[in-house]
């Protein structure tokens, strides 16, 4: 499945000012994202970093650009700067309107680090992170609201390397967030005792946080169902050139924004995606 014609809708002047924020968004496919929210989207743009020196450093590059993204410090990893950014996002705008949560690390291919600091790590931020700032910031989506999760094709990759009993949890429709969140502990332990291999998972960390990354974006939607046309998706940007891939990936980090962009403007009332993993702008038929 495709998606087709996604334009941002324009904004009525007696309504707030619309609002986007990308997560970890001062380089790469995040600052990437940015740039193109800063052409397309309707609203204040958010560039957001842990370090605010190189996230004013960003503010700057794109401001050389002609575009004029805001600042706003957010280490997804503290849950008081998530906090600061809620409450600041709800006395200024009334709420959000585009999450795109791009924030994550992966251990290089040649790291030292023992296999379950990295699970533990990994896991960490990718997954429990990306899920506390969806916890702190759903609450003020607006209606229309759009998030993207950005997810990776690791995680398509890891679920088929998955146990067959394994691969059914993650896929059962009736899986619950709490019950990922025991999956997600389970790889930790069993990984701290070198036991996550015989236990049915694959060995690697980057590749089972995604897989939540990704699952918490089709629980999320069901959450949300009942709230007025707040749309949830995950993604895949594709093998992009950045310092996470060791500057390997074949797209810029341009076209690797193509689909969380999409995703961020989906219009109002649309019917799909929503609850999806998408790549290349199109449906996945995910695990």
């Amino acid at each position: 499945m495709t998606v087709t014609g996604i334009k941002t809708s324009k904004t009525s002047k007696n309504m707030a000012p619309r609002v986007a924020v990308v997560t970890g968004s001062n380089k790469g496919i995040g600052f990437a994202i940015v740039r193109a929210l800063c052409k397309e989207f309707n609203g204040d743009v958010y560039l957001t970093a842990r370090d605010e020196n190189r996230g004013q450093d960003a503010v700057k590059q794109l401001n050389n650009e002609g575009l004029s993204p805001k600042f706003h410090q957010l280490d997804i990893d503290d849950n008081s700067s998530i906090e600061r950014l809620r409450d600041f996002l709800q006395d200024t705008y009334g709420g959000l309107d585009v999450l795109v949560n791009n924030a994550g690390i992966a251990f290089k291919v040649d790291s030292t680090a023992p296999f379950p600091e990295q699970a533990e790590v990994t896991i960490k931020t990718n997954f429990w992170s990306t899920l506390n700032v969806c916890d702190k910031l759903f609450p003020i989506l607006k209606p229309h609201a759009r998030v993207c999760n950005v997810s990776s094709m690791g995680s398509q990759m890891s679920i088929a390397k998955c146990s067959p009993e394994l691969k059914a949890k993650f896929k059962d429709p009736k899986l619950t967030m709490d019950g990922l969140k025991k999956l997600m502990e389970e790889f930790v332990s069993l990984a701290k005792e070198n036991k996550h291999e015989a236990a049915g998972w694959p060995n690697t960390a980057y590749g089972v946080s995604k897989i939540g990354v990704t699952v918490m974006s089709f629980i999320q939607q069901k959450e949300l169902e009942g709230r007025e046309d707040i749309i949830v998706n995950a993604c895949c940007p594709g093998y992009v050139a950045t310092d996470m891939s060791s500057f390997k990936g074949h797209k810029t980090i341009d076209q690797g924004a193509e689909t969380p962009v999409m995703l961020a403007l989906i219009p109002p009332g649309a019917a799909s995606p929503r609850g999806k993993f998408l790549s290349e702008k199109t449906v996945q038929n995910w695990g």
